[in-house]
This record gives C-alpha cells, sequence and structure tokens, in this order.
C-alpha cells in the first residue's frame, strides 16, 4: 500500500482486469525511484525484478513468506520486524536496550518520542469514533504536506485490526467507545476493500490515481478474509 501511495507500483492498465476479483490484478513498477526507506525499496526491487506479472494477493503470500513455492522463497521480506525498529531508532521514535533473558541478551526497542506514539494512537481513536465517514479531512489533512493523510489513516487502522493489534490503540477509550471503535473499522474495512472506494476520503487526491488506488482496496480486501478478523 504504501508503495502505491508513494507512485512506485499500480495495477497494469488492461480494461479487462475488472473482469478479475482486485486480489488477482496483476501489478507492475511505474517508478523505480528509490524511497530512501530500507524494506520500502527492498520490496519495489523485488517486484521490478521478476519478468513473470504478478497479483497482489500473489505478492502479499511471497513477500509474507506464505508460499509453497521453492523457486520463489527468495521474495519473502527477511526479520522485518526487527528491521523496521531499527528504522524507527534511526528516526529517534525509539531506542535500542540489551535486556538479559535468563542465559542471553536480547535487544528490544522502548519508546523515545512518546509524542509521536500519542499522535498515531489519537489520530487511530478520533477516526474511529467520530461520525463522519471518513472522507472530510480535517483542518490537520489540509495543511499537511503529507499525501492522502486521511487514506493513510483509513489504511493504519484497518491494517492494525487484520493484525490483530488494533486493541493496543483502544485500551485508552472506555468499553462503550471500543465497541464503537470496532463497528466504524468494519465499517471502513468494507467501504475501502472495494472500487471505487464507497465513502473516498479526499476525493481530490483520487483523480487520476484508480490503477495506484485499486492496490490499496485489494490489499484490504485480502485483509477480509484473513484468520485473525474472521
Amino acid at each position: 500500500m504504501e508503495l502505491a501511495f508513494r507512485n512506485r507500483i499500480a495495477m497494469v492498465k488492461d480494461p479487462n482486469r475488472r473482469k478479475y476479483a482486485l486480489a488477482d490484478r496483476y501489478i507492475e513498477v511505474v517508478s523505480e525511484k528509490l524511497t530512501g526507506e530500507v524494506l520500502l525499496d527492498e520490496t519495489l526491487k523485488m517486484i521490478n525484478s521478476t519478468q513473470e506479472r504478478m497479483s497482489v494477493g500473489q505478492w502479499i503470500d511471497l513477500l509474507s513468506g506464505e508460499t509453497w513455492n521453492v523457486m520463489k522463497v527468495g521474495f519473502q521480506l527477511k526479520q522485518v520486524r526487527e528491521r523496521l525498529a531499527k528504522g524507527l531508532v534511526d528516526k529517534g521514535v525509539l531506542r535500542t536496550e540489551k535486556r538479559n533473558f535468563l542465559i542471553f541478551d536480547m535487544a528490544t526497542h522502548p519508546v523515545t518520542d512518546s509524542a509521536v506514539k500519542e499522535e498515531v494512537v489519537k489520530r487511530a481513536c478520533t477516526t474511529l469514533i467520530s461520525r463522519s465517514n471518513g472522507s472530510s479531512p480535517s483542518l490537520t489533512d489540509r495543511e499537511s504536506p503529507i499525501a492522502f493523510q486521511q487514506l493513510r489513516t483509513v489504511t493504519m487502522v484497518c491494517a492494525a485490526y487484520a493484525a490483530n493489534v488494533l486493541e493496543n490503540a483502544l485500551m485508552y477509550l472506555n468499553h462503550e467507545m471500543r465497541e464503537v471503535a470496532y463497528t466504524k473499522v468494519d465499517e471502513l474495512l468494507s467501504n475501502y476493500s472495494q472500487y471505487p472506494f464507497v465513502s473516498p476520503a479526499s476525493k481530490n487526491e483520487l483523480v487520476g490515481k484508480d490503477l495506484q488506488m485499486e492496490i490499496i482496496a485489494a490489499v484490504l480486501n485480502v485483509f477480509t478474509k484473513m484468520d485473525s478478523i474472521l
């Protein structure tokens, strides 16, 4: 999704693609320009390195290691959690500490900049307990230089829900508000896992971006079928 937001990948422009389910549509690299983020650039190079066209669903399986094809195990991203943590250390959000667990030391990454975490949690909670459908950007969104900020928030909470970690953000809400939040994320996941989106966020930003936004919808569509949600 992040590569699509950054206009690095898109669905293959084929009028016949709509005959297929979103997750079964082929994707391609539209810009080889590196992002500066290690995992994103590694993924971009992998997608660009193969002559075989593959779909969103296939790439999700390959990158996550969920494949029985021994010829394609090299596409799996390695040490993702640790490398994400290192990236956040480099940005000053986390720090690295060594902790002793019985007979060996293990690196841990506690939060250094709590303001960043608080902002992420605040965005998630505000999105999930507000009455809006996510389509009206806030003043912060209009002033922000970050593209698709409202839609990025929607995809973030949906991804957190699919990964079964959304409750870590919702623990700050009371029981009634948590129920509201879970109902809202179900609604958002349903609305944005199809394309065109049912309730598009920041409509003006989506003009001319259909091939990129189809990837967002396709990934969210895969999330709706994950065991942790079902």
